[in-house]
C-alpha cells in the first residue's frame, strides 16, 4: 500500500508500506475515506516537534472497514466508521476510568501519525490496522457525510471536552477562548454555544480566524487588546506561552482553564494568582474515545458545523494542500 511519510521538515514522500492484516478476533483493517491534518501536524511538518522521522502522518479520518477479525460484534464490513486518534483496549483499568489515551495495553504515548509511542502507522494512508476494532472504531451516523466527521477523531472531540465538563459546573457561563494554534479554539466557539454558553470572547492574532470566529457565534478580540473581564470557563488553544498566561490570568474565582495546546518545553504559570483565585488548570493528551459519538450525535442533528473550517481536497493533491497551511482542509477519495 501507499502511505503518506514524513521526512523531514517541510518534506513528505509518498512511500510503500506493507499491507496491514488481521492476525486477531478483535482486530480490524479500515480504509481511510476522509482525513483532515491535526493541529499537530502543521507543528510536525515545519519540524517544530520532537518527533523523529520517518513515519506516516495522519490521526484524523473517517474510514471504511475492509476486514474484521471473527470476535468484533460492533461493525462489520463496509461501515464507515470514525477511528480514534489513540489507541485503546476499552477493557484495562485506566480505559474503564475514561484515560482511552493511556490504555495500559500499549506503550506510553501510542498513537496513529507519530511515533512517539511506537509506530502503529497514521491515516494517510491506503489501509490502518486496529487492534480492538469494538473498543475503538464509532460507527458514522447515517447521513452524516465523511468530510464533516473527520475532525471529530481527535481536534473537534478535544474542543467539546474543554468546553462542556467546564459548562457543566457553570451552566450558562461565558466563556473565554484564546486561539491561534489552528483549528480547536474555532470549534470550541461553537460548541460552547452549542454547551449553552450565554457569550463566547476569541483573541487571536489572526484577522481571518477572528472573522471566522465572530461568523460562529463569538465577539471577536485582537490579541492585543487587553482582556479585561474574567470568565469561569476559559479555553487556550494557543500554542503560545504570552497566551497561555493571558488566558490563565483570565480565569474568575473557582474557574476552570483548559489548556489544548503542546508546550514542547517548560513553560512557566502565574501560580501565585492561580492560587489565589483557587483556579482548576488542565491540560493534557484528549481522552476521546467515550466522547466521539457524543460529537457524532451533535453533527447528525445539525448542530455544529465543522465543515466551515476548510474545504474538501482530492487525496492525491494531499503533499501540495498540508504545504498551503490551510486551516483544516479534509481529503477525500472514494469509497471502494
Amino acid at each position: 500500500m501507499r502511505a503518506l511519510t514524513y521526512v523531514g521538515p517541510e518534506k513528505l514522500e509518498w512511500r510503500e508500506a506493507p499491507d496491514p492484516r488481521v492476525a486477531g478476533a478483535a482486530q480490524a483493517v479500515v480504509r481511510p475515506i476522509a482525513a483532515t491534518p491535526c493541529d499537530l501536524d502543521r507543528a510536525i511538518i515545519m519540524g517544530r516537534t520532537p518527533a523523529v522521522p520517518p513515519f506516516v502522518l495522519g490521526h484524523e479520518c473517517v474510514a471504511e472497514v475492509v476486514d474484521v477479525g471473527d470476535g468484533v460484534r460492533g461493525v462489520a464490513v463496509g461501515d464507515r466508521v470514525v477511528v480514534p486518534w489513540h489507541l485503546c483496549c476499552g477493557a484495562c483499568d485506566r480505559c474503564l476510568r475514561g484515560l482511552t489515551a493511556h490504555c495500559a495495553a500499549f506503550p506510553q504515548y501510542a498513537m496513529y501519525g507519530t511515533n512517539f509511542g511506537g509506530d502503529y502507522g497514521g491515516f494517510l494512508a491506503d489501509l490502518v490496522h486496529v487492534p480492538f476494532a469494538d473498543a475503538m472504531l464509532v460507527p458514522l451516523p447515517a447521513g452524516v457525510p465523511p468530510e464533516r466527521a473527520a475532525p471529530a477523531s481527535d481536534n473537534l472531540t478535544d474542543a467539546w471536552l474543554a468546553v462542556a465538563g467546564p459548562l457543566e459546573k457553570y451552566p450558562g457561563g461565558p466563556v473565554l477562548i484564546v486561539g491561534g494554534a489552528g483549528s480547536i479554539g474555532l470549534y470550541a466557539v461553537e460548541l460552547a454555544r452549542t454547551a449553552g454558553a450565554r457569550s463566547v470572547d476569541y483573541v487571536d492574532r489572526s484577522p481571518d480566524r477572528l472573522a471566522l470566529a465572530e461568523s460562529l457565534g463569538a465577539r471577536a478580540i485582537p490579541r492585543d487588546a487587553a482582556v479585561r473581564a474574567t470568565y469561569p470557563v476559559v479555553v487556550d488553544a494557543s500554542g503560545n506561552p504570552t497566551e497561555l498566561l493571558k488566558a490563565v490570568r483570565a480565569v474568575a474565582p473557582g474557574g476552570i482553564c483548559t489548556s489544548t495546546g503542546i508546550f514542547f518545553l517548560d513553560t512557566p504559570l502565574p501560580l501565585f494568582d492561580m492560587y489565589l483565585k483557587d483556579v482548576t488548570f488542565r491540560t493534557g493528551r484528549p481522552n476521546v474515545g467515550p466522547h466521539i459519538g457524543k460529537v457524532l450525535a451533535l453533527l447528525a442533528a445539525g448542530r455544529i458545523h465543522p465543515e466551515n473550517l476548510g474545504e474538501t481536497a482530492p487525496w492525491e493533491d494531499a503533499i501540495e494542500v498540508l504545504r498551503t497551511r490551510r486551516l483544516k482542509p479534509v481529503l477525500m477519495r472514494s469509497p471502494s
